[in-house]
Order: structure tokens, then sequence, then C-alpha cells
């Protein structure tokens, strides 16, 4: 099949290894996730002490769920449908199946005001302005955006340090994955402007790293709107 765009691409990927994917988070079988940054960016999340927070590809909702439990008012959204149907199965939030390009043309489809925005490891077109400018009016004045993403000092694995398509072909996460799915590459400095771009200001930001290789293992950045 042919795509006009990478991220529609994605979009077909994600609809394929939908079930590969909740099998992989059900029986932990993605090394970095054990070792650092499920509970990095849980613990960011619930260091600001939320009432309310929208989940924006969430998946099949792992990170939502864990906030519910938490006693966090969550709303999960995320564009692949498969994925948002295994969320619902597994209950413990409020899940939606809301795709960016939707966000993008009426952000008040989310539902607002929300005082956390988290983006766990769900950035990874090339094309996220438009969506980061719409979040921000989905989250109240004082509130927190979270993105969490692969670093980009290990995910450049000794190709050049520039920004750029890669692919994602799951052999390291188990199971049976039907197809690859392309992902945008950004340096540390990529991000920042991404980010300073749509509107918001990097008021801090984490490097979780591996307790063993010391090595890092995503780069965690704590935004907020200019003027907050």
């Amino acid at each position: 099949m042919k795509f006009d765009r990478p991220e529609q691409q994605i979009q077909q990927s994600w609809e394929a290894n939908a079930e590969a994917w909740t099998r992989a988070i059900d029986q932990n079988q993605i090394a970095s996730r054990r070792a650092a940054t499920d509970d990095a960016i849980l613990q960011a999340v619930l260091r600001y002490e939320p009432r309310r927070v929208l989940d924006v590809g969430c998946g099949e909702g792992w990170l939502t769920r864990a906030l519910a439990n938490c006693g966090v008012e969550v709303v999960g959204v995320d564009g692949c449908a498969a994925l948002v149907d295994r969320a619902c199965e597994k209950g413990s939030g409020c899940f939606r199946a809301i795709a960016y390009d939707e966000i993008i043309a009426d952000p008040a489809i989310l539902g607002q005001p929300y005082d956390g925005i988290v983006c766990n490891f769900s950035l990874i077109g090339e094309e996220i302005g438009d969506l980061l400018r719409s979040l921000r009016q989905a989250i109240v004045s004082d509130g927190h955006l979270l993105i969490q993403t692969v670093h980009p000092c290990t995910a450049c694995q000794q190709q050049p340090y520039v920004d750029g398509w890669k692919t994602e072909t799951f052999d390291n996460f188990g199971g049976a994955f039907r197809e690859p799915m392309p992902w945008y590459f950004r340096t540390v400095s990529s991000w920042f402007q991404q980010v300073s771009e749509a509107g918001w200001r990097v008021c801090q930001f984490e490097e979780p790293i591996h307790p063993q290789t010391k090595m890092p293992l995503s780069l965690l950045l704590i935004c907020q709107s200019p003027g907050d």
C-alpha cells in the first residue's frame, strides 16, 4: 500500500500491530520501560498533583490506568481505534478514539480544562507543531505538558545526528508484530525548537538513566505556556 505521508503509514502500523503491542505491554517485554521510563513518566505527572489529565496517544491505556489508580481523573485519547478498544476492555479510565488531525481541526473535541497533558512516546511523526499548538487550548493556565520521547543520543545509534525518518521494526519487543513503523528522529535542540515554536516553554527536562548501563533511556520535557 502506498501512502501520501509517513504519518499515514504510522497509523496503519498501529492498527496492524495493536494486538502484538498490547501483549508486549501486558507481558512487560520492553526492557527500557521496565528499567526506567514507565516509572519516570508516572512519577513526573504525579509530582504536580494534577486533578485532571489528558493522555494523548494513550495506546492500550497503561498510563491512563496507572494515573486513575492513583486517584487522578484521566481521559486517554488515541487515533488507533484497535488500541482504544483494548484500553476500554481493560477499564480503569475513560478512553476515546480521536485522531491527531481531529484535535488540530477542533481542540474543543478533547473537553477541557485539563491541568496536565501527557504525550508519552506518542509524538513520533514529523508534523507535530500544529498538534502541540492545539493542546494549548485544552490546558489550564498553570497546567503542565509532559513529553517523553526516545533519547536522541541513544536512539541515534552511531548514525548521523540529524533530524530524519527512521524505521522501527519492533524486533526487540517480542511477539508477532505485523508491520514496521516509520518514526521521525529529532535532536535535542530540535525538540526544544519544536516545543518553543508551538508556544510552550520548557521549564524542566530530565534524562531517565538505565540503572545498570547508566545510559540515557529517554528525554522528558516538562513544559508550560509562556507567561504562566
